[in-house]
């Protein structure tokens, strides 16, 4: 799959079209067509990913890098300790939230 192809399928589940997304962007009608043949700006690339909500890594290679995904799942795990915290300053069953604390803290201390 090319540059475009990848475009257009971001773009499709995001609701747009290739030509509203060239008109929203200010890019000639059909330039992003040509991304295959003749590859575009970084700084091109880089409009399209903010307004698709993708990385350029995704938009070039259809995967995000692997920093990116670690993060993400870091900050979910964060996530899920403060909140299990919170419940358990709330009176909630502390035998079931130690266990979900327990298990969340072994997952960060893998990586």
């Amino acid at each position: 799959m090319g540059l475009y192809e990848r475009i257009r399928d971001v773009a499709k589940t995001k609701g747009y079209s290739i030509n509203r997304l060239e008109q929203e962007l200010g890019f000639a009608r059909s330039s992003i067509n040509k991304f295959n043949k003749n590859a575009p700006s970084g700084d091109k690339l880089k409009k399209i990913a903010v307004v698709l909500g993708v990385s350029v890594d995704y938009l070039m290679t259809g995967k995000e890098s692997p920093e990116k995904e670690e993060l993400e799942i870091a900050a979910t795990e964060k996530k899920y300790l403060e909140y299990a915290r919170r419940l358990l300053d709330l009176g909630i069953d502390p035998d079931a939230l130690e266990t979900l604390i327990d298990t969340i803290e072994k997952m960060q201390k893998k990586d």
